[in-house]
């Protein structure tokens, strides 16, 4: 209970915080006013004053958001520094060393800590406080509730219920030990983090770059981090995290954006986006560029200018210096032959020969390319890419090949590139001009749909390997969907090491909703461990059966009553469906956001269930289930993907089948659906101070014996393993693979157990 006098004394502290921090604010402001020199010096002091100020909040927030007591010392803690003129810390922000034991003591390890009190505010005036005691917790520990002792306090399940905003908020107040300990890990790895949906690895990853930042100041600013998301939806939903943070510079960009031409998410046919996304075009592209250079076949001598008047070099002579001028990227070899044309004219014409004539003959032997005309020449030539593709190591075949023609456009400027070909034109661009702007730490999200050349791009932007890695998974999908992370530690791979971790705690998806949505797991993901589920939801999903011609009107009813009680919604359709919804929003009158634009509105925005990846909404409608099911190969884990992008309310819309996860074997029912654990009955054991389950840690393994490494399976075998899954796919419901597998092990004497 809050007593009165307890919260006057604190509301004199924020009070004398808030004066001190409006004096440090004022003081950056105006001291360009006293600085000399020239305008340009007072301009950069202004501008420098101008930051450092911001980065101090504004004089609307409040100066805190919580404390704790030790040893009887008492800190505060906020999102920024603050001090008075007698330097006493008044606020120690949260990034702090000496904030640690806020977010890391734990009823079973309190780390000496005696009190952790949050706030709820107004501005800068205190509402209200919650204090954790924890001797007294301790003595009753066996009273405690199961979130009480995994340490989900009020503070975390008020800021669960909060409503969105269609931005993603900063966690600062809300921070788990488990999810700090990941935050204030070494900067010095490649750290994978997987997590379920609402485990908060997102916030995790922004989060970290800001502790990064701040803790290694020396070597590491704003502008030296860079943050990748899937698509620009997904930029814009967490861009104001970091600047909320003090973080303005952090550079962020979607998929789309990393090479030299951004991409406009032209549809690709999935087998062609797959051969686009394997390591082996690395080598294509290469060899390509590469044939480019040299005299023509029946070319016996290279002649500047005219014939008989210009000096002439013989075909030994140029592949000689050809062959001495490979080691570096096109473009630097090509500048240098130009330079050996030029100073050998020099010396052997008796006439002037002009610049033109010399970039002619160059021309002829070491073309200009650029990735762009580059690769749109390519992939319309046959005999190119077949040329090209008979020198990689791991050949292509004739109809892979033929798969990746494709007609050019007259004009350069009307080539739409698809997501897979970003990829090959930043490769291209990385071998024409050696690599682009490198990073100190890269922070990638939703990665485990990246394709092998979607993670060479993101390599070669790290400096020295230094990364945050988030992403689930479960909803793996699309050409590059995969069952374990070891091919992605292996693309991104560098000197430093690699840490895989598991966050087992759900925060934001309710227990009713995952409970629906797990249903999906035995079939989507078996291998993947349901999360603990933090708390129950205002009600059960919503089930609406109508007829198939009424699923768009009905789905769009449900979005608008959503949005007519104030709740921020997502409607998730596949794209079949796309164009009746819109039919119906515009036949009602309903404004909505089109989250394929890049677009994210504060009330209804219509979705599909990949462009839904990472975003979170109050209360989400599904249209045909059963539709996001039939749209993929993947279409178990793309519904499970939509379904768990819910805080508080899920309606599905259907014609019959509300989950369609069908039989495993024809005759027999669906495996019993994985047990969704919940955080009611306390933590079995303590690991280091945390509660077993709520982040499991492992180091980088050898690949999982249910994904074989790809270089580990010959070629022979290969093509016959895809000529007996292209029958069974033929012959099965998706459902009936891993009842299939099982008995052909046990018909071929192999235990999946083992590593035989």
């Amino acid at each position: 209970m809050v007593e009165q006098g307890e919260l006057a004394k604190e509301q004199a502290h924020f009070d004398a915080a808030w004066d001190a921090r409006e004096k440090s604010r004022q003081l950056l402001q105006e001291a360009w006013q006293a600085a000399g020199g020239p305008n340009k010096v007072r301009a950069l002091v202004k501008r420098s004053g101008e930051q450092k100020a911001k980065q101090l909040g504004g004089p609307e927030d409040a100066v805190a958001f919580g404390r704790f007591d030790r040893d009887g010392e008492t800190l505060y803690i906020g999102n920024h520094c603050i001090a008075n003129d007698e330097r006493d810390l008044l606020v120690i922000n949260w990034q702090a060393d000496a904030a640690n034991d806020y977010y890391a003591a734990t009823v079973q390890d309190p780390l000496g800590v005696e009190r952790k009190r949050t706030y709820s505010t107004t501005r800068n005036q205190i509402d209200t406080y919650t204090d954790t005691l924890f001797e007294h917790l301790a003595r009753s520990l066996d009273e405690l509730t199961g979130p009480e002792q995994w340490g989900v306090d009020d503070a975390i399940l008020d800021d669960l219920e909060a409503g969105r905003t269609g931005l993603m908020r900063d966690i600062v107040q809300t921070i788990h030990a488990s999810q700090n300990d990941l935050i204030r890990s070494p900067i010095d790895q490649l750290l994978i983090v997987q997590g379920g949906p609402g485990t908060g690895k997102t916030a995790i990853a922004l989060h970290r770059i800001s502790w990064l930042l701040f803790n290694h100041r020396d070597r590491l600013q704003p502008a030296d981090c860079l943050v990748v998301g899937p698509n620009p939806t997904f930029t814009r939903y967490i861009r104001e995290v970091l600047p909320g943070l003090g973080d303005e510079d952090v550079r962020h960009a979607d998929l789309r954006s990393l090479g030299p031409q951004r991409g406009v998410g032209t549809a690709e046919n999935p087998r062609v986006a797959q051969l686009k996304g394997d390591a082996r075009m690395a080598d294509l592209l290469k060899n390509a560029l590469w044939q480019r250079v040299g005299l023509a076949e029946r070319a016996e001598r290279l002649t500047v200018g005219v014939e008989g008047l210009g000096p002439t070099f013989e075909r030994e002579e140029i592949e000689r210096e050809l062959q001495r001028l490979r080691n570096g990227t096109y473009n630097d070899g090509r500048v240098a032959f130009r330079r050996f044309l030029q100073d050998q004219v020099a010396r052997r014409s008796r006439s002037e020969v002009t610049a033109a004539t010399i970039d002619n003959a160059l021309e002829r032997v070491w073309p200009q390319a650029t990735p762009q005309a580059f690769l749109r020449d390519l992939l319309a030539s046959r005999e190119r890419m077949l040329a090209a593709a008979g020198a990689v190591e791991r050949d292509f075949t004739v109809s892979e090949i033929r798969s990746l023609l494709r007609a050019p456009q007259e004009k350069l400027s009307l080539e739409a590139w698809s997501d897979a070909d970003i990829a090959l034109l930043d490769e291209l661009d990385y071998l024409l001009n050696g690599r682009s702007q490198t990073y100190g730490h890269v922070v990638v999200d939703e990665a485990q749909d990246l394709s092998p050349m979607q993670l060479r791009s993101i390599r070669r932007r790290s400096r020295n390997g230094s990364m945050t890695v988030v992403g689930d998974i479960a909803q793996s999908t699309g050409p590059w969907a995969r069952d374990s992370w070891d091919d992605v530690c292996e693309g991104l791979e560098s000197d430093l090491p690699t840490t895989v971790e598991e966050l087992s705690l759900g925060y934001r998806v309710p227990r009713q909703v995952y409970e629906f949505a797990a249903q999906l797991l035995p079939i989507a993901a078996p291998l993947v461990t349901p999360p603990r589920v933090v708390r129950d939801g205002p009600e059960d999903p919503t089930l609406t059966e109508t007829a198939s011609e009424d699923l768009a009107l009905v789905a769009v009813r449900a979005a608008r009553h959503y949005a007519g009680n104030g709740q921020f919604v997502g409607l998730i359709c596949c794209d079949e469906l796309r164009e009746a919804v819109v039919e119906q929003f515009r036949a009602l009158g309903i404004s909505y956001s089109d989250a394929s634009t890049g677009e994210i509105g504060k009330s209804i925005n219509l979705a599909s269930p990949i462009e839904a990846k990472g975003l979170e909404f109050d209360a989400v409608v599904i249209l045909d289930p059963s539709g996001i099911v039939r749209s993929s190969e993947r279409g178990h884990r793309l519904l499970y993907v939509a379904l768990t992008r819910t805080t508080r309310f899920l309606t599905v819309v259907h014609d019959g089948v509300s989950m369609p996860i069908g039989p495993v074997s024809p005759g027999s029912e669906p495996d019993e659906t994985p047990a969704v654990l919940t955080i009611a009955s306390p933590p079995e054991a303590v690991t280091n101070g945390q509660p077993d389950g709520a982040v499991t840690r492992k180091k980088k393994t050898a690949p999982s014996l249910h994904a074989p490494s790809p270089r580990a399976v010959d070629r022979f075998t290969r093509s016959a393993a895809r000529e007996i899954a292209a029958e069974v796919r033929d012959a099965l419901q998706p459902g009936a693979y891993r009842s299939f597998l099982l008995a052909l092990s046990e018909e071929l004497g192999i235990d999946l157990g083992r590593n035989d």
